[in-house]
């Protein structure tokens, strides 16, 4: 057996076999920081799908075209009498003014429900997850354990590319000329482990794997190889995974050579602990969202913001990627592939516990946080989950200075998206009541709420904060779904 070869540039290391040893044969571990893999399989899986309902509409169509329909065949016969056709007329013409004005009908319908659209404008990602179960339930189940759901697992450090290659013609000196054969095919894989072979004869392969630095693995990473016939990643033919948390590295075994990646589990960080968006100027907030493993604070100023820290352990990481100024959707490009997830996909709410909210209620209390960012603070609320489906509850609370904010600053809100009540409860109190407080009365926005409370400056502020920065504070909100995932 060749033991314990090192790349030391990287500290990547592989154990041969001594079938392999005794072999001319040389091992590439190439590494690409991206992964250009997991699309395939997204694309295959759209591609069955696509031919799914291809073929439900050809079937439907057929169907179609086989039964024909009563009316068409009593109209195909001739009348057998003028007085017939005559009455054939009239009933044509009441039914072509019966048929214009359903038409009409069914066209007026479209326009409000566009209307209706328009006015709610709910993005697909927050629409109510027992919405999306339903439209869900066609999707294909994986059946096979061994098959990863890149749903639930995603690829974090790009994709490592194992391969042995079969030595090729070295250069043979004859007198004075050196002489190389040359290869149309370029380099060869070299086979091993066919599958009539047993494990005595070929023994697996070991692989240590340094870690990067940049990428945070909150939870011991699984091995997946990529299958290029089914164009996806299988965890089966490898085993005996070790992940050194210090040494930042991980050992395994594998009965071929393979293209692998270290997945991670995309919902770690998910349901949030707390979370709070605070004004620090005027057009500037920070978005500070606590997970089980990290704290994750993101500045926002103007139509920017910037990712101004990761604590874990009360240690900062990832400062390859803080203090750089970027849009809210190249943020979540980046945190995400750093393994730091916060942004919850369409199919969240199957692997969370989610404390579920009507799109209108969530929607809504984002568009109108972001409307008076400005000036208010906001944060989580432990009486959210006890308010229902139907309602959200939050902390908000006048903030005008950069110092932080008291507990006895705080006040209880709760919004159903046209219904906004401040409450009599607080945060330590012993029962959810949705009593209203005291000298306070109901309003149809959270903008208008507030505004009985507000001082002028506030108010000032609010109305002097730029479109772009309101934008940028929705779409984070938008993008992270704190009232939903906290």
């Amino acid at each position: 057996r060749f033991k314990n070869h090192v790349f030391r540039d990287v500290e990547h290391g592989f154990d041969l076999p001594k079938s392999l040893a005794v072999s001319n044969v040389a091992v590439r571990i190439l590494h690409t920081q991206y992964d250009h893999l997991s699309p395939l399989r997204l694309q295959c899986q759209n591609v069955l799908k696509l031919e799914v309902l291809d073929s439900e509409e050809l079937t439907q169509h057929s169907k179609d075209s086989v039964e024909e329909p009563e009316e068409e065949k009593t109209a195909r016969e001739e009348p057998s009498s003028p007085a017939e056709v005559c009455s054939n007329e009239r009933k044509s013409a009441r039914s072509l003014k019966e048929n214009s004005s359903s038409i009409a009908d069914i066209n007026e319908a479209e326009e409000k429900t566009e209307k209706k659209s328009e006015i709610l404008d709910v993005p697909s990602q927050v629409q109510d997850p027992l919405m999306q179960e339903k439209a869900n339930e066609k999707e294909e189940a994986i059946t096979d354990d061994n098959v990863v759901d890149l749903q639930q697992f995603v690829p974090v450090g790009g994709v490592y590319h194992i391969d042995a290659l079969q030595l090729p013609p070295q250069v043979r000196q004859i007198k004075d000329w050196n002489m190389v054969e040359l290869l149309d095919g370029g380099l060869e894989a070299y086979p091993y482990r066919p599958e009539e072979a047993d494990e005595a004869t070929h023994p697996p392969i070991h692989i240590t794997l340094r870690l990067s630095d940049r990428v945070m693995y909150f939870e011991d990473p699984v091995i997946a190889r990529w299958d290029p016939a089914g164009q996806q990643w299988r965890t089966d033919g490898i085993s005996n995974v070790t992940y050194k948390t210090q040494e930042k590295s991980i050992t395994f075994e594998m009965d071929a050579f393979y293209t692998v990646a270290l997945l991670q589990d995309a919902h770690c960080n998910m349901p949030y602990r707390a979370w709070e968006l605070r004004p620090t100027g005027m057009d500037e907030a920070l978005l500070r969202v606590t997970t089980v493993f990290a704290t994750v604070q993101i500045q926002i100023k103007g139509n920017q913001c910037m990712l101004s820290s990761v604590a874990v352990e009360e240690k900062d990481v990832l400062s390859h990627v803080t203090g750089k100024w970027t849009t809210p959707l190249d943020l979540r490009v980046v945190l995400k592939k750093a393994g730091v997830n916060i942004f919850p996909g369409e199919c969240s709410y199957k692997y969370v516990s989610v404390n579920k909210k009507a799109a209108l209620a969530e929607v809504r209390a984002y568009q109108q946080m972001a409307l008076v960012a400005s000036a208010f603070a906001f944060a989580w609320s432990k009486w959210n989950r006890e308010a229902g489906q139907e309602k959200v509850v939050f902390k908000a609370s006048e903030h005008l200075k950069a110092d932080a904010i008291e507990d006895k600053d705080w006040s209880l809100y709760m919004f159903n998206g046209q219904k906004a009540q401040k409450l009599k409860i607080t945060e330590t109190s012993e029962a959810f009541s949705e009593e209203l407080e005291e000298d306070s009365e109901f309003h149809s926005t959270l903008y208008h709420m507030l505004k009985d409370f507000a001082s002028k400056e506030a108010i000032d502020r609010v109305e002097a904060a730029s479109f772009l920065f309101t934008d940028v504070v929705y779409q984070l909100l938008l993008a992270t779904r704190v009232l939903t995932y906290s």
